[in-house]
């Protein structure tokens, strides 16, 4: 069991930069793909980024990429998703997951999941 907490969101406005973190509670970090996912109002989760165990290969939804960065320090066992040119409808709870394989670019891929925080984006 691991457990996932993550910080960092907050309110910004449109083409601002937020930077989010995943802290996971097991020193088995390494063994885990991480992966960020989005919950608008109204809307379901959507697939945000993944990355691989080493941090050597990394995934992106379209409408993220080439804005979004993820990353991961496996010695402070934390994942990272940083957010550029953010957008109004970026607007939404961000949900960290981890899983022991990957990638998946589906909810039901992840077994672990943080409560998430929220970014608001005004534009």
């Amino acid at each position: 069991q691991v457990q996932l907490v993550e910080s960092g969101g907050g309110l910004v406005q449109a083409g601002d930069s937020l930077r989010l973190s995943c802290v996971a509670s097991q020193r088995t970090f390494s063994s885990y793909y991480m992966a960020w996912f989005r919950q608008a109002p109204g809307k379901e989760r959507e697939f945000v980024s993944t990355i691989s165990w080493s941090g050597d290969r990394t995934y992106y939804a379209d409408s993220v990429k080439g804005r979004f960065t993820i990353a991961r320090d496996n010695a402070k066992r934390t994942s990272y998703l940083q957010m550029n040119s953010l957008k109004s409808e970026d607007t939404a709870r961000y949900y960290c997951a981890a899983d022991y394989s990957g990638p998946s670019y589906a909810s039901p891929g992840y077994r672990y999941w943080g409560q998430g925080t929220q970014v608001t984006v005004s534009s």
